[in-house]
């Protein structure tokens, strides 16, 4: 009797694990399909698999070449570039002089002759020569210098710099702004583009002789400063640089 009794209680509990197992399996391939009819579903929003070399190649663009310009120019040619640069001539020119005044009409020949000048561009460029200029004079040094002076110019400066290490001075100049720069004069001779700019600056500078004392100048004090430099280049040249060929103080 007591094995009939074991006997029985086995079968029974085998049901149970048989309908237990067949109770989570149930749940288990319900779940599948659940999850198989979102996770397999493509809507075409997805986003594309992680490249990571093409993550970089995006956050790292391709380097430009460094030029030491004062105002680089696109280089003229023939083409639709060019064509559109042309037609919004009138609108630069616009805004840079006004119509019927001589340098409207000066602006007009040289861009005429060169579509691609932009005055609001040069005056940006020419600005950042003056600093250049202005800062590298002061501090002798030569090698700034010479790319951005036209020859005469630069022999010039090069006399200065020199006479003034023979007597022993040192130059302290600080730019503290460029508060107006205007083009006053343009110009075409020949191959040549040229372009007049008056700077009126604040400036303050201070010489001293061998002995550190003051000679020239003040070193607490600002000084307005106006220039007016013509810059120029070769419409017909590789080069692309504007340099300066002429300087004069007001």
């Amino acid at each position: 009797m007591l094995v009939r009794e074991a006997d029985r209680l086995v079968r029974g509990m085998g049901e149970i694990f048989d309908l237990s197992n067949i109770l989570i399996l149930a749940i288990a391939v319900a779940i599948f399909l659940r999850l198989r009819s979102v996770l397999g579903r493509r809507t075409g929003t997805e986003r594309r698999p992680f490249d990571p070399y093409a993550a970089r190649e995006r956050s790292e663009p391709a380097a430009e070449p460094s030029h030491d310009n004062v105002v680089a120019l696109p280089r003229s040619g023939k083409g639709e570039a060019d064509q559109a640069v042309a037609e919004n001539v009138e609108e630069r020119l616009a805004k840079a002089a006004e119509e019927g005044t001589p340098l409207y009409d000066q602006l007009k020949q040289l861009m005429e002759a060169d579509p691609s000048f932009d005055p609001k561009d040069f005056l940006e460029g020419a600005g950042m020569a003056y600093e250049m200029i202005v800062t590298a004079f002061a501090n002798g040094d030569r090698k700034t210098l010479r790319p951005l002076l036209a020859d005469e110019v630069f022999e010039g400066f090069d006399a200065a710099i020199a006479s003034r290490d023979e007597r022993g001075e040192k130059v302290s100049s600080t730019l503290i702004g460029i508060d107006k720069a205007k083009i006053v004069d343009a110009a075409v001779k020949g191959p040549s583009e040229q372009v007049t700019v008056r700077f009126q600056s604040q400036l303050i500078t201070a010489t001293y002789d061998a002995d550190g004392t003051l000679i020239e100048g003040d070193p607490n004090k600002v000084m307005e400063v106006v220039d007016v430099w013509t810059f120029a280049r070769d419409m017909h040249s590789d080069d692309p640089n504007w340099k300066l060929v002429a300087t004069e103080s007001a």
